[in-house]
């Protein structure tokens, strides 16, 4: 399997429900740095996975309107807990969809999966992977 990566960041605000989640059920801050792994089978006629420049402008573009916003405020999320891992599946579908429509510089058709990272600290982190 190859694979293509590219990484950015977003910064939130939000809070949980429920008290498993303990003191982080006020309000409170994360920076996560976000990678999204791009993969195919066999390369293209070109010798790549996807282009590299349009997977980093795709991701830049699922991640604008979540950075620096309350996600306790986004209507798309409401009454759900922004978990990191509900963060990694709703950036999923929105790279999925952007495979699917031919952005990324090679048919959708011909990747076979995507995963998306959240890196909440240096010291935990979260993925979602699916299939195309």
């Amino acid at each position: 399997m190859h694979a293509v990566e590219v990484r950015d960041h977003i910064m939130i605000a939000h809070s949980f429900k429920g008290a498993v989640f303990g003191p982080a059920q006020k309000m409170h801050g994360a920076t996560f740095v976000v990678d999204a792994a791009f993969m195919a089978e066999t390369l293209d006629e070109n010798g790549i996975v996807i282009d590299i420049g349009r997977a980093h402008e795709v991701l830049k573009g699922v991640l604008e309107p979540l950075n620096f916003q309350n996600l306790d405020e986004v209507p798309a999320f409401a009454g759900k807990n922004t978990t990191t891992e509900f963060l990694t599946r709703h950036i999923f579908e929105a790279l999925a969809e952007a495979a699917r429509g031919d952005r990324l510089g090679r048919p959708g058709g011909e990747l076979a999966a995507i995963r998306v990272t959240l890196h909440e600290s240096h010291v935990a982190r979260a993925w979602y992977e699916g299939r195309l």
